[in-house]
């Protein structure tokens, strides 16, 4: 068996971008920890989501499945890809019913992402979250997924000023995607322009890149992955 040369954990490892992260990493030799409700065959162990626990029988039960498998090992990088989408106004009838969904699934998922980081993060290791970048503005077709990831860019300026908790030398950073190229982006729009998606594997080489501490953002950076006739720019939001 090859060296582990890191550890990560990808939070959402079971979806469509978190098994590209985890199928990026594990391609370097990486060791990698996969968080979600169901397992990744991929990954190195499985901390799995009872998504009938509140928010902190969620936390603890994660918390205790990863302490179980590092014991006192550490991890190069924490990625919460983990979220989902769903649109209403304030008349829709599931208007709250969808705020709470978003809630749980992008807020719920990074608050315990950064409690993970807090513990078990490196000095010098990575945290990434995941934004939207039309949060940034009003969102009245989808205000409580805007809402959502509204504060998890929050959160990542409030992660990544002084005394918030995580290891020194850290960087925190939450990346804004518009669209991404998905297998259920591609079945919910058919008829899309996917010249303007953004590819998974651009996203999991950006975090690799991360990793090796190469072209790392500054701390608390906001990104939009802004996707145009095929090719992806970052810009800092």
């Amino acid at each position: 068996m090859a060296a582990v040369l890191g550890r990560v954990i990808v939070y959402g490892g079971k979806g469509a971008l978190g098994s590209a992260c985890v199928s990026q990493f594990k391609s370097q030799n990486w060791w990698v920890g996969s968080i979600d409700m169901k397992p990744n065959e991929q990954a190195d162990a499985n901390m799995i989501v009872n998504p009938d626990a509140n928010w902190q029988q969620q936390q603890t039960e994660i918390l205790t499945q990863i302490k179980n498998t590092l014991k006192e090992e550490k991890v190069d990088g924490v990625i919460c890809v983990a979220g989902g989408w769903a649109g209403g106004n304030a008349a829709n009838k599931d208007f709250v019913k969808n705020s709470d969904l978003m809630w749980k699934q992008s807020v719920w998922s990074s608050v315990i992402a950064a409690s993970i980081a807090a513990e078990y993060l490196k000095e010098g290791g990575f945290l990434s979250l995941t934004g939207a970048k039309p949060a940034l503005e009003e969102t009245p077709g989808m205000i409580g997924y805007g809402m959502a990831k509204a504060a998890v860019h929050q959160l990542t300026k409030s992660l990544a000023a002084k005394d918030s908790g995580l290891p020194s030398n850290s960087l925190v950073a939450c990346i804004l995607p518009v669209t991404l190229d998905t297998p259920m982006n591609r079945k919910w729009m058919p008829k899309a322009d996917t010249s303007t998606w953004t590819p998974l594997d651009f996203v999991s080489k950006l975090f690799w890149q991360w990793s090796q501490n190469q072209d790392r953002p500054v701390n608390g950076s906001l990104l939009q992955l802004i996707t145009k006739d095929n090719k992806t720019e970052l810009i800092v939001g």
